[in-house]
């Protein structure tokens, strides 16, 4: 193995790189952490100084792989502005929705490992003691913002709004789910735009419309909903 020398910080990005290399062509599970500093050109005591296993390695690689996917959600929702926007006030979380599908489509291993099993609990100190944890944009804050957004402007009763981020996560996913396992299938990329949409505009005007009842509906909660509780509490 061919050695290289990198400079401080290099290596923990060139290792990740490395992971997610690794995760399109295996999956999630079908690799070693000996297996990524190898692509890198370092050996697996070096790689231990950043990632105290494959484990940590994964879970960093997971909070990297979801900052990008908020960081894409939100240069969508961007491009929609000014009076255009104001005809239609779906129009964003419509983006939200269908760049979420597509991405999932486009890079199926990697969505696996976001939203896979073995999801980094609540209160794992791995999940919270890298900065990159607590600054990279999550995608639920951005489908939060926009859905907040849409009670602004009318769009949505306030009624509604508790929870509905997990109603159109829910459908979403859902969608991204079913074409990425093949259960569902769509002849080509309009097509895929154009379903996520529908499905996104389909659950808006059914929460425009319910009738919520007096006891209200179910709160969901996910870890990154709770470790967000947790950090506006420690404010």
């Amino acid at each position: 193995m061919a050695r290289r020398n990198y400079h401080h910080g290099e290596l923990r990005a060139a290792l990740l790189d490395a992971a997610e290399a690794l995760v399109r062509e295996r999956g999630a599970d079908g690799w070693s952490l000996r297996e990524a500093s190898a692509r890198v050109g370092v050996s697996s005591s070096a790689a231990y100084h950043h990632f105290a296993s494959r484990d940590a390695l994964v879970r960093a690689l997971r909070r990297r792989v979801l900052g990008e996917l908020g960081e894409r959600l939100s240069q969508e929702v961007g491009r929609i502005a000014g009076p255009e926007a104001g005809a239609d006030h779906q129009r964003r979380l419509v983006a939200v929705g269908r760049t979420y599908v597509q991405w999932a489509v486009e890079d199926p291993s990697v969505a696996r490992l976001a939203f896979g099993a073995g999801a980094p609990a609540t209160g794992d100190p791995a999940s919270d003691s890298t900065s990159d944890a607590a600054t990279s944009l999550h995608p639920h804050d951005v489908l939060d913002a926009e859905l907040d957004r849409l009670v602004e402007v009318g769009g949505l009763p306030a009624a509604a709004r508790p929870g509905a981020d997990f109603v159109v996560w829910a459908a979403v996913h859902g969608l991204a789910t079913l074409l990425v396992d093949g259960l569902a299938r769509l002849d080509d990329p309009r097509a895929v735009a154009r379903e996520a949409e529908r499905v996104v505009r389909a659950v808006l005007t059914g929460l425009t419309h319910e009738a919520v009842p007096s006891q209200g509906w179910p709160t969901p909660h996910s870890a990154h909903t709770e470790r967000r509780t947790e950090r506006g509490a420690d404010k």
